[in-house]
């Protein structure tokens, strides 16, 4: 197999990857904790999970959305938490 991706879509491991909430880089067999908020769904990313980066993040009535100046914008329609 020649692509980088599963058939998930997920990376394979070969790139980076960062906790949304903490902005940790993830490793592999590591737990990172993430905040009770995060998991009940009530607390949008505050970092990148491609690159780590710091995102201006904007919280709305009904959602919330998130910007990397590398990768561009997320919202809680692409999570599924809208």
């Amino acid at each position: 197999m020649t692509t980088t991706e599963t058939t998930a879509g997920e990376p394979d491991g070969l790139e980076e990857r960062y906790n949304p909430y903490t902005g940790r880089r993830v490793v592999a067999g590591v737990d990172d904790a993430v905040p009770t908020a995060a998991q009940l769904g009530l607390e949008p990313p505050r970092f990148c999970e491609a690159c780590g980066r710091r995102m201006v993040v904007q919280i709305s009535p009904d959602g919330w959305w998130a910007k990397c100046s590398r990768h561009g914008v997320f919202d809680s329609i692409c999570r599924g938490r809208r």
